[in-house]
């Protein structure tokens, strides 16, 4: 018996987990606002760990993966340190800058999702401290006769502190014209960001875990930056804060310029920036040692015209 045209075969209808589940090659990941695009064969990789488990072609879990605006898979985690997450991916060893800070949370990102070996690798730098952490505290080796140091509290005695300079700057405006002339209430703005400025072990030692350095992460401590900025925006609290550490203001500026902001001429909106310099010195303290020197006779303190010489050594140490 013919078929009549009304009655045709029809290709089987694909399974719906096979429409879901199948992935292209290349996939397009926003972590934490942060864009990667890797293949997938690498964040199968690792069958045991998180996205292997997610992107598995056999996974239910994709469904539910939450999806940014474009589209994009998106997992709410460190975007910054995704990178590294995705080198141990490729080559199952990551290599670190040789000064980076964040070894810890890298540690955290990668027991997130499921990666032992990538855990014992970051382990190790978490048993003791740190060459670089250690240098952060501005501190010289062998500076008082020890020839090893712990990392310092955060509220360090006079002796260890070196002198040196830190700026403080921030960007201010605020919105004044026809309403507010002859008035005390001008629309002031809060201060967006209180930048530091100066030598890095410096500027740690003093602010701390306070102090953001994502704009210039990778700088050794002995090197000097212009692009720290504080987490917190209260002018007040940084200069409470230099001042616990034996800083002095020693000089400021401030710049102000204006731009009108409607078809007013009145109705400016003013910009200003303003610099506080503070400066740490260190004093010299003459402290005798126990009287063990042998006394000199007086007849042999001039000697040829020489300045005379001391009956006993002083003991000279930092202090602020």
């Amino acid at each position: 018996m013919s078929l009549s045209g009304n009655c045709r075969t029809q290709p089987a209808a694909k399974e719906p987990s096979c429409a879901l589940n199948c992935f292209p090659d290349v996939l397009e990941l926003n972590v934490g606002g942060q864009v990667y695009y890797t293949r997938h064969a690498t964040l199968v990789s690792q069958p045991g760990s998180l996205l292997g488990k997610i992107f598995s072609p056999k996974s239910s879990a994709v469904p539910d993966l939450a999806r940014d605006p474009k589209g994009r898979y998106f997992i709410d985690r460190d975007g910054f340190l995704f990178r590294y997450v995705l080198d141990f991916l490729r080559d199952r060893q990551v290599v670190l800058p040789e000064h980076f800070p964040e070894k810890a949370r890298l540690r955290k990102e990668a027991e997130y999702f499921q990666l032992p070996d990538l855990v014992k690798l970051l382990t190790p730098e978490e048993v003791k401290p740190s060459p670089d952490e250690c240098a952060h505290s501005d501190y010289e080796d062998g500076s008082l006769g020890s020839d090893q140091r712990a990392c310092p509290p955060p509220s360090l005695v006079p002796a260890d502190r070196k002198s040196g300079f830190l700026t403080v700057g921030y960007r201010g405006s605020c919105t004044a014209g026809r309403e507010s002339q002859g008035q005390a209430d001008a629309k002031f703005r809060r201060v967006p960001r209180i930048m530091v400025c100066g030598r890095i072990a410096l500027a740690k030692e003093v602010f701390g875990e306070t102090l953001n350095e994502s704009r210039d992460p990778d700088r050794t401590p002995e090197r000097y930056t212009s692009r720290f900025y504080l987490k917190f925006k209260q002018l007040e609290r940084a200069f409470d804060v230099l001042s616990e550490c034996g800083f002095h203001m020693v000089a400021c500026n401030s710049s102000l310029t204006a731009s009108v902001v409607s078809q007013h001429a009145d109705d400016k909106m003013w910009s200003s920036y303003t610099e506080y310099v503070f400066y740490r010195k260190f004093k010299l303290l003459l402290r005798k040692l126990p009287t063990c020197v042998a006394q000199v006779p007086p007849e042999a303190h001039l000697v040829c015209g020489a300045l005379p010489v001391m009956e006993s050594f002083s003991d000279i140490r930092y202090q602020i």
